[in-house]
């Protein structure tokens, strides 16, 4: 127990000098139609520690979460994901690519979120409409009416929202139609097995209906077969992320795949 106490006490320690002396990373996932023309990216992050080399975000993210530490994690990241953009406008191919940002229930319910987000993309110049924060249902069930309070101001910017790991939660449906959201996101475990298993098909469907009814965009995530991909599609799906386009990749290897990838 005593050892345990340790290791937290250390990586909390580690956590808040990462972000002093500026060891995480971003990386890149790209989103892509069916023909595999990039349609924007998901921004991921890694930790570039010191002794233990490069870490993924199960390996932090949790204990950041737990501790308090991530809503400054996500301030960090957003702010990296802002200044990209900016780069990305004197580049053709990239300019128009819209990023996707994760933002935890700890971060989105600060009383200051909205301004902050205002304050990057006005301090970075970037189009609000190419900046896409992505939230999980269960980081909502708690705040519904203030959530929907921080999408709308942040909406009526041009900021886009999506909702990841749908259907993972309890109370989607209650609340879907009363989020200002542009895109909903199928969860990866309904994604894996969706070639073999009847349910999670009928799922997949029933979420691609759903959006199209209700006039959201919907990207599959998770996506690392043909035969995945090709269902996906049959069911009317237009954006797909995961293995069998790109996996996660630091950004001059993402720039290299858009530059190689389909127009």
């Amino acid at each position: 127990m005593q050892q345990a106490l340790e290791q937290r006490a250390r990586l909390g320690a580690d956590l808040r000098n990462a972000l002093q002396e500026r060891q995480f990373r971003l990386y890149f996932q790209a989103q892509a139609d069916a023909a595999g023309r990039c349609l924007g990216a998901e921004v991921l992050l890694r930790w570039q520690h010191p002794e233990r080399g490069l870490l993924p975000p199960n390996e932090f993210i949790p204990f950041a979460e737990e501790s308090g530490l991530i809503a400054g994690i996500d301030f960090w990241v957003l702010d990296e994901a802002c200044r990209q953009l900016a780069q990305w406008r004197l580049h053709d191919r990239m300019s128009r690519l819209p990023l996707a940002v994760n933002i935890s229930a700890a971060a989105f319910m600060r009383e200051d979120f909205v301004d902050d987000v205002l304050v990057l993309l006005k301090r970075h110049g970037v189009e609000p409409g190419l900046l896409k924060l992505e939230l999980t249902e269960t980081s909502l069930v708690d705040g519904v009416d203030e959530a929907i309070g921080k999408i709308s101001r942040l909406k009526a910017a041009g900021v886009r929202f999506s909702l990841d790991d749908f259907g993972t939660g309890y109370s989607s449906l209650s609340y879907l139609r009363q989020l200002p959201i542009s895109q909903l996101k199928i969860d990866h475990a309904f994604v894996r097995n969706v070639a073999t298993e009847t349910g999670d098909a009928v799922i997949a469907r029933t979420i691609v209906g759903m959006a199209q009814n209700l006039g959201l965009e919907v990207v599959a995530e998770g996506v690392e077969t043909r035969q995945q991909l090709e269902l996906l599609a049959a069911f009317g799906c237009p954006a797909f992320q995961g293995y069998l386009f790109a996996k996660p990749l630091p950004q001059a290897e993402f720039e290299n795949w858009v530059a190689t990838a389909p127009s």
